[in-house]
């Protein structure tokens, strides 16, 4: 069964890996780049501000928890454990993987580290905004990371798929945490008390 699995794996890969061009090489190595997406970051952040005022300084932490957990996570529990090799370093099929930039990471690949922290940060962060553009706009941008991951030829769909998974379980776990200490904090802190305002017409639509 796992055996099948994996070849079906292989072959949806091969598959998706095969369409590209020199234009789309570009635009999936700037889109699975961490780094350009600074902007975006702090866009977000501003605009949590402007939901939780001073009480975002309190999510942050859980921003830095999310991260740390969704990372190391899926590599210490996931990579180092399954040792799946990467497409690209698979003996196999390495000749016929659409490699952009001669870039391949690592040894192992399963799961998607990137799809893990994208999927986590979107679901966390929709659920704070809640607004529905944002929402479609931040889970296409994880969709969009995630698939460049396949079309940069470093990962296989279901290191993808499960690191999507991971990233949303991750999310939603630390969300939870974050709603109870929100909670308690507004209770038993007068500080954080007086901080805890939330305008609805900000949070929603």
């Amino acid at each position: 069964m796992l055996q099948a699995l994996e070849s079906l794996d292989e072959r949806v890969f091969l598959f998706l890996n095969g369409i590209h061009n020199p234009f789309w090489d570009e635009i999936m190595y700037w889109i699975s780049n961490r780094f350009i997406w600074i902007p975006l970051y702090l866009f977000i952040l501003m605009w949590m501000y402007k939901i939780l005022k001073n009480r975002l300084w309190i999510l942050l932490l859980f921003l830095i928890l999310l991260v740390a957990m969704s990372d190391q996570i899926s590599v210490h529990l996931f990579k180092n454990v399954f040792q799946r090799l990467r497409p690209c370093h698979n003996e196999e099929i390495k000749s016929v993987v659409h490699l952009v930039r001669n870039h391949c990471g690592g040894l192992y690949g399963f799961v998607s580290s990137h799809a893990s922290n994208a999927f986590a940060v979107a679901l966390f962060t929709l659920f704070i905004i809640r607004n529905r553009w944002f929402s479609a706009g931040i889970l296409l941008w994880a969709f969009a990371t995630a698939y460049s991951r396949i079309y940069l030829g470093v990962h296989y769909p279901g290191d993808v798929l499960a690191g999507s998974l991971l990233g949303v379980l991750i999310g939603w776990l630390v969300w939870w945490l974050w709603k109870l200490s929100d909670g308690w904090l507004g209770k038993h802190w007068k500080w954080y008390r007086k901080a805890y305002i939330i305008d609805d017409k900000d949070a929603t639509d």
